[in-house]
């Protein structure tokens, strides 16, 4: 199941302006990778690199090597629909499908992927799918209910059901929590904890506590300023990364004295 990134000299364009320069890191199988910078900084934009979401943005494109157990996801036979399959992704807002009930929300990506499935097993997938979101308790008595009838810390753990049922090997999660309550903020930090022991997870945050919280490696993204582009300024364990950062623009960032 959880694969290992490793991410070598990308360098990635909207257009002729480069966005992300020159980035090389290691994302570890079975582990939270948090990447944390101010706004504009290239963390969301670098991230959907890793599933080739970037590109679908017209103009878009890449230069580097992003492997997942050796294999280039940007290799010239690699198809990104199969790469999205095994990389799955978790938006800043909760984005069920409004038409769609509970169950069908979870079956959307493996439907979309053209997958046959018998009745018994949809059955079995939705709950096993719930159960790790985490939101089957709340949810197996109305699974026929619209999606969007869920507050949005249960749609945004749908979402997450909706992601693992597809079976990928790594989540990407851009600012999960951002448009929720903080109680339901601790039930994704709560769920992330135990998805890693399958998953790959790399989550983009805004929120210094929830880095140190939930990551067990952390990127600090920076960008020099307007029109230039984002570059990684350093990653280290996270505690280290909190505790005795290398570079003053890291530790002025973490300590909020930072702009």
């Amino acid at each position: 199941m959880s694969k290992r990134i490793d991410i070598n000299n990308l360098n990635v364009y909207y257009g002729s302006f480069l966005a992300v320069e020159d980035v090389s890191l290691a994302i570890e199988p079975k582990s939270v990778t948090a990447f944390i910078g101010p706004s504009g900084c290239g963390k969301s934009t670098f991230l959907r690199t890793l599933n080739r979401m970037h590109e679908v943005i017209p103009g878009a494109r890449v230069e580097g090597e992003v492997l997942m157990d050796g294999v280039d996801l940007y290799g010239s036979d690699v198809d990104p629909v199969t790469v999205r399959r095994h990389v799955g992704m978790v938006f800043q807002r909760p984005n069920p499908f409004p038409t769609m009930s509970i169950s069908e929300n979870v079956l959307a990506g493996v439907k979309l992927n053209n997958k046959r499935i018998s009745r018994s097993d949809a059955e079995d997938l939705v709950e096993s799918s719930l159960k790790g979101a985490n939101l089957w308790e709340e949810v197996k008595d109305r699974l026929d209910k619209p999606g969007s009838s869920l507050s949005g810390g249960q749609q945004q753990r749908l979402c997450i059901a909706r992601a693992i049922a597809i079976k990928p090997d790594v989540l990407l999660m851009d600012e999960p929590c951002s448009a929720l309550d903080p109680i339901s903020t601790l039930a994704i930090e709560d769920l992330i904890q135990d998805l890693k022991e399958q998953y790959t997870i790399v989550i983009v945050t805004h929120n210094m506590q929830q880095a140190a919280r939930v990551s067990d490696r952390t990127a600090f993204f920076n960008i020099a300023g307007t029109g230039k582009p984002g570059k990684l300024i350093e990653m280290n364990d996270t505690p280290t990364m909190f505790s005795t950062p290398v570079e003053k623009a890291t530790e002025d960032y973490i300590s909020g004295r930072f702009g």
